[in-house]
């Protein structure tokens, strides 16, 4: 059947329309998904668990959350002690421990040169030497010198390489263990890490609520 002129326009219009159908699902919801907007930490601190809750998706939760915890464990405070040789780092730069020393076969010196023949339970400010409680150095398979926060987090979930420990007690030692604590107060002229214990804590309780993903990217 013809269809009279007047009609043709519209007819040709839904076609059009009919061929292309509605717009693709990806589309549509790039046209409708907001950005989700974070804001930054202070200068030297940490954005708390509940900034993230903005982030609907679980797993993308995690992977940031863990990424602004790997600030502390990436940090020189934290890196310095878990070197990929076998002398402990020192200072803001990474530069080899001055004295010479090295890990020995329990990571806690030679005999003759413990670790604890110099560093105390605490910082000795006179003497310039930090301190805190069973000082020495991660195990080998714990360096994270040189990692990427995809590679820390991988590591840190493999009792393989994270001192044989569950996820929950990797939560535990990270809010309250006071070797980790000393992080925040490294007495002499030491950068700490950023925030706090607790903040740090927090952190990665929630990853491991969330699914503790691990991030894909090389942020943060």
């Amino acid at each position: 059947m013809r269809l009279p002129a007047c009609l043709v326009p519209c007819a040709c219009l839904a076609a059009l329309v009919a061929c292309r159908g509605a717009p693709e699902p990806a589309k549509q919801q790039a046209q409708t998904e907001q950005t989700v907007t974070i804001a930054p930490a202070e200068p030297g601190g940490l954005r708390a668990p509940e900034q993230f809750a903005a982030i609907a998706d679980p797993q993308e939760r995690s992977r940031a959350l863990f990424l602004e915890a790997s600030q502390v464990m990436l940090h020189p405070r934290c890196t310095n002690c878990h070197p990929a040789g076998d002398s402990p780092l020192q200072g803001d730069t990474a530069q080899i421990h001055d004295p010479p020393v090295v890990r020995g076969p329990a990571n806690e010196g030679v005999p003759g040169l413990l670790c604890t023949s110099c560093h105390q339970d605490a910082n000795l400010e006179l003497a310039r030497v930090p301190g805190a409680p069973k000082w020495h150095l991660a195990p080998i398979e714990m360096a994270w010198v040189g990692l990427t926060p995809a590679a820390l987090c991988e590591q840190i979930k493999d009792p393989k390489r994270n001192g044989g420990k569950t996820l929950a007690q990797i939560v535990e030692h990270s809010a309250h263990d006071e070797l980790v604590a000393w992080g925040w107060e490294p007495g002499h002229g030491r950068t700490p890490a950023p925030g706090t214990q607790a903040q740090f804590g927090a952190l990665m309780a929630a990853w491991v609520a969330d699914g503790a993903a691990c991030p894909a990217g090389e942020g943060p």
